[in-house]
């Protein structure tokens, strides 16, 4: 019996290591899982915080027929922009405001916005301010408006401005 049970204990004490092996090495695995998560977490805060935009002026424009808003937005961020169709632009009658899709060809009633930069590079630096022209499809009306420009990913900013006189 001393061979037996010699076997025996050799038997329970593998699979012992083996079943802790395991357990280990799942918890490992779902230990690195969770890890991933946070630091995927952090890097897209991250990334919020760094793209920055805020309004710091907008107006009706009349020159057109109909009238356009005129909207000067400064990247207060740390992140160059350089693709403008992930850019979100509402304008319109404070409460009821309509969404823009980026043109930069846009034009009087087509319902889209144009961007021009300061520099003239395509490239939304920085501490750069652009002119956003947002061409609505009717003519604007209202005494109170409202002005939000969101990126993809970042920060926006709001801007209430009244009616021209």
């Amino acid at each position: 019996m001393g061979f037996s049970l010699t076997l025996s204990h050799a038997i329970i004490v593998i699979a012992s290591v083996t079943m802790a092996s395991a357990f280990s090495a799942y918890t490992i695995y779902n230990g690195n899982l969770v890890q991933n998560e946070v630091i995927y977490g952090v890097r897209e805060a991250k990334t919020r915080l760094h793209m920055r935009l805020e309004i710091v002026y907008a107006t009706v424009e009349n020159s057109t027929s109909p009238s356009h808003f005129v909207i000067y937005v400064k990247n207060v961020g740390s992140i160059s922009l350089k693709n403008y169709t992930y850019l979100d632009v509402y304008a319109g009658e404070y409460g009821m405001g309509q969404l823009y899709g980026y043109n930069q060809s846009a034009g009087a009633g087509s319902g889209d916005f144009s961007l021009t930069d300061a520099s003239g590079d395509g490239v939304w630096d920085p501490r750069e301010t652009v002119v956003i022209r947002a061409y609505p499809t009717s003519e604007v009306e209202g005494m109170t408006f409202e002005a939000r420009v969101v990126p993809f990913g970042g920060i926006g900013s709001s801007y209430l401005f009244p009616a021209p006189p």
